[in-house]
């Protein structure tokens, strides 16, 4: 497909080229029926296929139990900080995480907004650039449950494993490396991930909960915020974000075309090792997180003289490079590598960076 820049955006993120020219092909006619996805009632049975096709590839991608409910929800990870909490934490229970940037953050300040939090393990002293050690963090064995963001898309720290709750339920905000790679969801009491990174357009969000966690909100709860009522209507308590579930069944459909996780991680590392490698060969360029928590997904780097970022994003740009400039909280760059990242772009940027330094180093 002629026309296409690599898209470094941290989110709403590349999509695999396959996908978009499917869903271009049956935007005005699905599967010739004479009507696009997004015209269908969500409550027809050629919807109600759709998205059960789609929560059949996610569960066979990601090897998700029987004993788990999949939702496909609204209003993205962050209505989840409140969901999460709602649902799961009794009246005068607390509930514990772990703190290791941006997006952890703003879970805990919703999270206390209704009850008792209890922060962990936290890496702002050290910037958010590692993951907290083990061995300092101070869990509650009675906790409701224990939180965590597995990849922290802004400051670009990934937990290379699960951590190990015991009997606490764990909760993971997966939202930027969801599909990246093999996870054993047994581990899990619940699992959400905004779609705009790794599974599709922004407006779907997926919730992966055990089942006995459901009917546990408070009696008053809104029924769109309980997890039991979502779970019961098959996420069609009110119209879902038909579309971007549409989407979504397509690039699950894609992933296992790829090979499945096994390959997505294959090649994630591929292309981090190759952007990695790039940043730690030169003093020109820095990489702020530390070697043991570098995530695969978002890698966020420095130049030397930051009187010459404003240069290089141009320059970025006009090669067909787009959206490397960091988040506005921590400024420098961040190129995002979701799996739909060729290693062909990873490698473009690395030729890029590496003239870059030649006529300005």
């Amino acid at each position: 497909m002629s026309g296409r820049i690599y898209n470094f955006s941290a989110g709403p993120g590349v999509m695999p080229v396959p996908v978009l020219e499917r869903a271009a092909a049956e935007m005005l006619s699905w599967q010739g029926r004479g009507l696009s996805v997004m015209e269908m009632s969500h409550r027809g049975a050629e919807f109600i296929d759709i998205a059960q096709r789609a929560e059949a590839s996610l569960r066979a991608l990601m090897g998700i139990p029987d004993p788990y409910r999949v939702l496909f929800l609204q209003g993205g990870a962050t209505l989840q900080f409140a969901m999460v909490p709602l649902n799961l934490r009794a009246a005068g229970a607390s509930a514990d995480y772990v703190l290791t940037g941006q997006w952890s953050a703003k879970a805990i300040e919703e999270a206390r907004r209704g009850g008792a939090v209890r922060v962990v393990a936290s890496g702002e002293a050290a910037r958010y650039t590692a993951i907290p050690p083990r061995d300092q963090w101070d869990c509650d064995p009675s906790a409701a449950y224990l939180h965590y963001t597995s990849n922290e898309t802004i400051g670009g720290v990934q937990f290379a494993d699960v951590p190990d709750s015991g009997a606490v339920p764990l909760v993971c905000d997966m939202s930027s490396d969801i599909l990246s790679k093999p996870i054993d969801v047994s581990r899990f009491g619940l699992i959400y991930a905004g779609a705009q990174k790794n599974i599709g357009p922004a407006g779907l969000t997926v919730v992966i909960v055990r089942e006995d966690l459901l009917g546990r909100a408070p009696a008053g709860t809104a029924a769109m915020l309980d997890y039991k009522v979502q779970a019961a209507s098959g996420s069609m308590y009110n119209t879902p974000p038909t579309w971007a579930i549409y989407v979504a069944g397509l690039v699950f459909d894609w992933i296992a075309g790829q090979g499945g996780l096994a390959a997505m991680l294959r090649l994630n590392r591929e292309k981090a090792d190759v952007l990695y490698a790039a940043l730690d060969a030169t003093e020109f360029y820095r990489c702020p997180v530390s070697t043991a928590d570098r995530s695969l997904m978002n890698v966020p780097f420095t130049l030397r003289d930051a009187a010459l970022d404003a240069r290089f994003l141009a320059g970025a740009e006009a090669a067909g490079l787009a959206q490397l400039q960091g988040h506005r909280s921590v400024g420098g760059m961040r190129a995002s590598l979701y799996n739909a990242m060729p290693i062909k772009g990873v490698r473009a940027l690395v030729d890029y960076m590496r003239e870059f330094e030649r006529t300005h180093g």
